[in-house]
């Protein structure tokens, strides 16, 4: 051993920086190879500074080459690398749960950059005088905002802070109209349910449609994951007597479907914000032509129980998402 080497416990470190040890640092095992056939650490351990940042290189464009390996899959053939993924063919491809995560992340990013942080107003309420009045109060603080903003231009200033909150008011007052009806009296149209989650979830908009779109942006991340196990019972009840697709199967399959979901939803918001024509477009037709594929792909399925899968899917999807919400909601204290 070099006389350079610096002891570390048993086990001394190179001039390369790696540790020589025999037997495996994390479990003792004798070492056969570069990896302990044990329990699967890699010999010979970097022990630097260089090292460090060699491995966080190593991992960042490793998780990128395999990226842009899963992408391409996700975006065009999604049931193919359902299948693939499903079968056993993962160290090409990134795993559903981390590409679902970075997707969730990079939403909720993109989100606050385009469209800021969203403001409520806590007077309004179920009733109309409550209504009139969360109206009056929102019409009054657009008024000073407006004024506000119309100062800084006079001065030559930014209005970007100040046009948020603009937006944030405007989008308010839609909202209690979208309740109230256009007499703002609460006699407008109601809509409710039979079904208790979803009634929660109506009544939680209703009273309050602020608080509840400001509640479901900020807790949205946090729970992001509980629309998985919503979904797969739902994908479930379509093969229920199949021996071949298991319930890991349909959890690959949401995950990934998820996951392009969001991702599609990043480049909606980054297409809107940038002016770009045919957004509507493209958010109606890709969803349910990508569901299609995805089922058709992975699951091995004709035309007409491709189309009609489809079709409950995108209901299913509508159903999670109010029970998204409501799970949301009354984790908030939403009551």
């Amino acid at each position: 051993m070099p006389d350079t080497a610096l002891a570390v416990g048993a086990f001394p470190i190179g001039e390369d920086g790696h540790t020589h040890e025999t037997a495996c640092l994390n479990c003792a095992t004798p070492l056969v190879g570069s990896h302990c056939h044990a329990c699967g650490q890699a010999a010979h351990v970097h022990r630097t500074l260089g090292a460090f940042f060699h491995d966080l290189l190593h991992g960042v464009f490793h998780f990128e080459g395999r990226i842009w390996h899963t992408l391409p899959l996700l975006a065009w053939q999604p049931g193919e690398l359902t299948r693939r993924y499903a079968d056993g063919q993962r160290v090409r491809f990134v795993s559903p749960l981390a590409l679902f995560l970075f997707s969730v992340f990079l939403m909720f990013a993109v989100f606050h950059q385009v469209s800021g942080e969203w403001h409520w107003n806590p007077a309004v309420g179920t009733d109309g005088k409550s209504l009139a009045q969360g109206k009056a109060e929102a019409q009054r603080t657009l008024s000073r905002l407006e004024a506000q903003r119309a100062d800084l231009v006079r001065q030559h200033r930014s209005t970007e802070s100040i046009d948020e909150q603009i937006d944030s008011q405007k989008t308010a007052l839609d909202l209690i109209a979208s309740v109230s009806g256009p007499d703002s009296t609460g006699a407008g149209p109601r809509v409710t349910s039979d079904i208790p989650q979803l009634a929660h979830v109506i009544a939680a908009f209703r009273a309050n449609p602020g608080l509840a779109f400001y509640k479901l942006q900020s807790y949205a991340y946090k729970y992001s994951w509980v629309l998985i196990p919503i979904s797969v019972p739902m994908l479930w009840l379509l093969f229920p007597f199949s021996r071949r697709f298991q319930l890991y199967d349909h959890t690959v399959f949401v995950t990934y479907s998820l996951s392009f979901m969001t991702l599609l939803l990043v480049v909606l918001m980054l297409a809107d914000w940038l002016g770009l024509p045919g957004v509507a477009v493209v958010a109606t037709v890709v969803p349910p032509l990508h569901i299609y594929r995805q089922v058709r792909g992975a699951y091995g399925c004709g035309r007409w129980g491709a189309l009609w899968r489809t079709a409950a899917l995108l209901v299913f999807a509508l159903l999670a998402l109010l029970l998204f919400a409501a799970v949301i909601l009354a984790q908030t204290g939403a009551e």
